[in-house]
């Protein structure tokens, strides 16, 4: 095994635009008062607060009629292009080395236009921004100082199965021993020496050269899944060179001996370790293939696009009718936003066609088995309906819980989602989501966990009540059984570090930290960032990614916002503050839960204790469990 050592002979050496819908305008009570502004039609109750300017659009009106707690905005669009535009402003200051502040100046104002423009706006002119701004430099930034100052804990590769090495990482841990290249070393080639690994952080590991013992003055940080990162003996097979750092030479006479004594017994990689890594970052899917994917202007249809490159799994979709490939959308290859061609006819979704006639040259239909598979369910019996209510994550603001609707049930166990209060007239703010999906939740979910549920725009009777609601609009419940209760053993905890897809722009991967667990879903905190760019995010995500993820694959990974945010950070057990009143979000809930209220259907709802934010994993009933 140690035959290499002191031989050194050797020497080695990654727009186009799609027509927008109008938003309909509901016929007005007579009895309203109303105000017209460049042909919007806003109603408003008789004044009681006085008056307020929208901040978005420059709209004057009655205070009280204003939309979210702070009264700053007139309309949800208004509220959500101020957060669009805010955040592309914070992008532009970090650009700068500022931090991102909640006052960011707003850079464009818009009127109120229908659900889905103030996302749109966004995208496009993200797209615009991309070709003229250079990427967020990583100088400065390194994982491994970022961990160190601070004692962050970051969660580890098994918590990602869809990440290279995700369901083979084995038994890798502290004190495994590794053969390194020896950068301590004056001699003119390149040499190995064994390190024992001292910390992990997701793929990267803190190595400590074998005989420095307890100085860690040469202490180094690499990606364990690196080119020159190999197990013990590999020197010997190969005929590489081991050398003992110049630091430490003086110490022992006999080296061999020393090694010998020292790795008797202790563990390292496993031998065909690099050829599970090269194996884990082989994709099935290759540029130019061709799929459905959701349209980014209208949520409620699909489009064909184009596999333009695969990134660790990622891929850059191409819009088949963008004819200078600059509308694009980033996700992963198990996304369930993107589907084999002819899934949106064989299930009843709206599709956009194509003016496109024929396929291009070396255009090809994606295998229909490449996709992430749905669990199947039975539609035959008890199933969903239209009009029942449910608890769902807003997909245009993931930081917020909503009270929705079913609007469509489709099939294969896919439903249409809306935002109760802020749909579009004519449903092009419609999501779907399958029955099984983790993003989805009975009626109460919120309140039984302690979340802050978002209730419909323009609701007055405040703190919500679902119970009232539900009377009021005459509806019901989607039944509690219906919903998907299991919980993986995740092994996420709070305060872990990860790198994670900012789902608003997902071509950016940012640092991120977990600041909740409830049961399978996380929250997810951009580091540098407000609260109000939060996302609830599934723990099975594959927008979800280990430390060291971006540099393993290639991939451009977004830092911290400043260096004063990072060193503001204390630590991974440091308990987060109060979320700050966040536009579009509704008013906190009572902690104070009713044991009993009577329904719709007259049926007893038994609340169960929520879990800690700490952990739960296993297979739980969670939700409100409906008695008989």
């Amino acid at each position: 095994m140690f035959d290499g050592y002191d031989s050194c002979s050797e020497d080695t050496s990654s727009s186009s635009s799609s027509e927008e819908s109008e938003e309909e305008v509901a016929p007005l009570p007579s009895n309203l008062p109303i105000i017209k502004n460049n042909g919007q039609v806003y109603t408003y109750p008789d004044g009681k607060s006085g008056m307020a300017t929208c901040e978005m659009c420059g709209m004057v009106g009655v205070r009280d009629a204003f939309y979210s707690k702070t009264k700053r905005f007139c309309s949800v669009s208004c509220s959500r292009s101020y957060s669009s535009n805010s955040k592309k402003a914070s992008i532009l200051a970090r650009l700068q080395g500022k931090p991102p502040t909640k006052k960011a100046k707003v850079l464009q104002k818009q009127p109120l236009v229908a659900k889905l423009a103030a996302y749109a706006q966004y995208q496009a002119t993200l797209q615009n921004q991309a070709k003229t701004k250079a990427a967020v430099s990583m100088e400065g930034f390194s994982w491994g100082n970022y961990i160190n100052s601070n004692s962050f804990i970051a969660a580890p590769v098994t918590c990602f199965k869809h990440a290279p090495m995700g369901t083979c990482w084995g038994d890798i841990s502290e004190n495994v021993r590794v053969e390194v290249p020896n950068t301590d070393c004056s001699l003119p080639t390149k040499v190995f020496w064994i390190a024992g690994i001292v910390k992990l952080a997701g793929y990267n590991a803190l190595l400590r050269y074998e005989g420095f013992e307890n100085d860690s003055s040469l202490d180094f940080w690499c990606n364990i899944c690196g080119s020159d990162i190999h197990p013990v003996g590999w020197c010997a097979a190969s005929g590489k060179p081991l050398v003992p750092p110049r630091t430490i030479q003086h110490k022992y006479t006999n080296w061999k001996a020393f090694l010998v004594k020292r790795l008797t017994g202790a563990k390292t990689l496993p031998p065909d370790f690099s050829q599970k890594v090269s194996e884990s970052m082989q994709y099935p899917f290759k540029p130019c293939m061709r799929v459905e994917v959701v349209d980014k202007r209208h949520l409620c249809r699909t489009r064909v696009a184009v596999v333009e490159s695969v990134i660790g799994g990622r891929l850059r979709l191409v819009y088949e009718e963008s004819e200078d490939r600059t509308d694009d959308f980033w996700c992963h290859m198990h996304s369930p936003l993107i589907h084999h061609i002819g899934w949106s006819r064989s299930i009843g979704h709206r599709f956009k066609r194509s003016d496109i006639t024929k396929k291009q040259d070396g255009h090809f239909d994606t295998p229909p088995h490449l996709f992430a598979k749905v669990k199947e369910v039975d539609q035959s019996g008890e199933w969903f309906k239209e009009g029942m209510k449910l608890e769902a994550i807003d997909p245009l603001n993931l930081s917020t819980i909503c009270v929705a609707t079913i609007r469509k049930v489709l099939a294969d166990g896919f439903l249409m989602i809306g935002i109760d209060g802020s749909e579009a007239a004519d449903g092009s703010d419609w999501f779907c989501y399958h029955a099984t999906s983790p993003s989805i939740f009975p009626v109460g979910f919120c309140e039984i966990n302690m979340i802050e549920l978002t209730p419909p725009r323009g609701y007055t009777k405040l703190p919500f009540k679902w119970f009232d609601y539900l009377r009021e609009t005459g509806s019901i419940a989607a039944p509690v059984k219906l919903f998907n209760k299991d919980v993986p053993n995740h092994g996420f905890r709070v305060g872990m570090k990860l790198e994670a897809v900012d789902l608003m722009e997902p071509r950016l991967i940012c640092v991120a930290t977990v600041t909740r667990i409830i049961h399978r879903l996380l929250r997810i905190h951009f580091d540098g960032w407000e609260e109000e760019y939060d996302q609830w995010v599934d723990c099975e995500s594959p927008d979800l990614y280990p430390v060291g993820w971006c540099q393993l694959t290639g991939y451009q990974l977004q830092p911290p916002a400043s260096q004063s945010s990072r060193e503001s950070q204390s630590g991974s057990s440091k308990q987060k503050k109060k979320a700050k009143s966040q536009q579009y979000k509704g008013h906190k809930k009572m902690t104070t839960l009713q044991l009993k209220e009577e329904l719709i259907d007259g049926e007893d709802y038994n609340f169960l204790q929520g879990a800690s934010d700490q952990e739960s994993n296993g297979s739980a009933n969670f939700y409100i469990k409906q008695e008989p």
